[in-house]
C-alpha cells in the first residue's frame, strides 16, 4: 500500500517512542510543532508517489514481488533504475530541501548486496531474512531511518580498545531466538519521525572487534531504546519562511540492551562482510546526495532568480548577475552529471542489482560538499544577501515549471538514461 503524507503522519501514531527534543520528553511525534518540518518533509515523499505527473519516477516495480513499491525503498536492477532515483531525490528534493526518505534505499540497497555476499561465505541465510523484511517495508511503505555512525569516542582507539564500549553499538548476549545490542549511534538523519531503524556498522572491523559488526532492522519503540534530538529546521520562527514549513531532524539514539530478533538480524560478527556492507552503503547514499544536492541547487538557483527580478534587475543588462547565475547553475549541474556518469557506468552485482560507479559517485559528492559554500556565496550575492526571505515564493515557482525528468512526454526513457544496464549474459 502506498501511502499518502496524511498516512504517514498517521501512521507515526502506532509508535510509542522515547523520544526527548531540546531536553523535554515528546509525548506524540505526529503532533509535536518542533517535528513538523521534518514529517512534512518526508511527506513530500509520499505525495508524489500518488500524482500522475511523478508516478513514473516516484515508483518501481519490485521484480523479487512482483509489487509496485515508492522509489525510496526499491533495489535497484538497472541503470535506468539509479538515474531514476537520481531525478526522484532531486524532485523531491527541489522542494523539501532535503526528503530524507532516500537514506532508506541507500541502506536498502547496500543490505541487499552485503546479505547475497555474506550468505555465499559464510552460509547463513541473511538474504532470505531480508528479502522478508524488505517486503514487509514495502508493503507497508515504511520510512527507515539509518543508526550507523557510532559515537565513536577515543578515535585514535579501535572499538574493542575503548574504555567505554557503549560508544559503539555492538553484541552483547547471544540468544537462541536472536542478539541483545547496547550502544550509541550519533547523527542519524530524522531519528524521532521514522517508523524503524537499520542499525548498520559504520566502519571496517577486524576479528577481534567481531560484536561490533552488526545490521539488524530495530522499531523506533522497541524496549531500551531512547532518542535525544534536536527540532527539525525552525519550526514557529516568522522569519524563517522556508525552514519553518519544511526542516530536518538529526538525533542520537541510544540502544541500551535491546533485543533484535533473529529474522532481523542481518549481520552478526562477519568482519570482512560487515566492511562491504560500510563501502556499499557510502556508495549508494553518496549517489543519492548528489540528487538531493542539486534539487538544493534549483531551490538556490530559483531564490536567486526571484531576488533579481524583485530587485528590479536584469541579467541581459548587468553581467556580473549574469555571471554569477551561470556559475551557480555550472555547480550544480556539474555534480549532477557525475551521478549521471555514476548511474550510466554502474556494475552489475551478484545479487542482481547495479552499484553505482564509485568514481563518479565520489567525485560527485566531494564536488557538491566543498562547492555548497560557493552556492551559497553566489546565491547570496545575487539576492543581495536577501534570499532567505524568498523560498516560499520561489518553491511556489519552481513547482509551476516542468520537472527535469528523465521521461519523455510518452512516458519512456530519453536518450539521456536509455542505455540500461544489461548483464553480460
Amino acid at each position: 500500500m502506498l501511502m499518502t503524507a496524511a498516512d504517514y503522519r498517521e501512521s507515526l501514531r502506532a509508535y510509542k517512542p522515547r523520544v526527548f527534543v531540546n531536553g523535554k520528553p515528546v509525548i506524540c511525534v505526529a503532533d509535536e510543532p518542533l517535528l513538523a518540518p521534518g514529517i512534512a518533509g518526508v511527506g513530500v515523499t509520499y505525495d508524489f508517489a500518488h500524482q500522475p505527473e511523478h508516478r513514473v519516477l516516484m515508483t518501481a516495480r519490485q521484480s523479487t514481488s512482483g509489487q509496485t513499491v515508492n522509489r525510496m525503498l526499491h533495489v535497484n536492477e538497472t541503470s535506468t533504475d539509479l538515474l531514476y532515483k537520481l531525478e526522484a531525490v532531486r524532485l523531491v528534493c527541489r522542494v523539501s530541501g532535503c526528503a530524507q526518505r532516500y537514506l532508506s534505499h541507500d541502506a536498502m540497497n547496500a543490505i541487499f548486496q552485503s546479505t547475497l555476499r555474506t550468505d555465499q561465505a559464510h552460509g547463513t541465510d541473511y538474504h532470505q531474512r531480508f528479502l522478508n523484511y524488505m517486503h514487509e517495508v514495502q508493503d507497508r511503505d515504511l520510512t527507515l531511518g539509518v543508526a550507523m555512525t557510532d559515537a565513536k569516542g577515543d578515535r585514535a582507539k579501535r572499538p574493542g580498545l575503548q574504555a567505554n564500549a557503549d560508544v559503539y553499538v555492538h553484541i552483547t548476549e547471544r540468544r537462541p531466538d536472536g542478539i541483545v545490542i547496547r550502544g550509541t549511534k550519533a547523527i542519524v538523519t530524522g531519528a524521532p519521525y521514522m517508523h524503524e531503524y537499520l542499525v548498520m556498522p559504520c566502519r571496517m572491523h577486524t576479528p577481534e572487534d567481531a560484536d561490533f559488526a552488526v545490521c539488524c532492522a530495530v522499531p523506533v519503540d522497541a524496549p531500551g531504546v531512547t532518542i535525544v534530538a534536536r527540532p527539525a529546521g525552525r519550526p514557529g520562527e516568522d522569519a524563517a519562511k522556508f525552514s519553518a514549513k519544511y526542516g530536518q531532524s538529526t538525533g542520537v539514539v541510544i540502544f541500551d540492551d535491546v533485543f533484535v530478533p533473529h529474522d532481523r538480524v542481518f549481520l552478526a560478527g562477519e568482519t570482512e562482510e560487515g566492511g562491504f556492507l560500510t563501502t556499499s552503503y557510502a556508495t549508494h547514499h553518496r549517489h543519492s546526495c548528489i540528487g538531493a544536492r542539486a534539487g538544493f541547487g534549483d531551490l538556490l538557483i530559483g531564490a536567486g532568480a526571484l531576488m533579481i527580478e524583485a530587485n528590479g534587475l536584469d541579467p541581459e543588462h548587468h553581467g556580473h548577475i549574469r555571471e554569477a547565475m551561470v556559475d551557480l547553475i555550472t555547480i550544480t549541474e556539474s555534480f549532477y552529471a557525475c551521478g549521471v556518469a555514476a548511474s550510466v557506468y554502474c556494475t552489475g552485482d551478484p545479487a542482481s542489482s547495479v552499484m553505482p560507479d564509485a568514481v563518479f559517485a565520489n567525485i560527485g559528492k566531494l564536488l557538491l560538499a566543498t562547492k555548497i559554500y560557493d552556492m551559497h556565496r553566489l546565491t547570496h550575492y545575487v539576492s543581495g544577501g536577501l534570499m532567505s526571505r524568498c523560498l516560499d515564493q520561489m518553491r511556489i515557482t519552481i513547482q509551476r515549471r516542468a520537472p527535469r525528468s528523465p521521461l519523455s512526454s510518452a512516458g519512456v526513457p530519453t536518450s539521456r538514461c536509455s542505455n540500461a544496464w544489461r548483464s553480460p549474459d
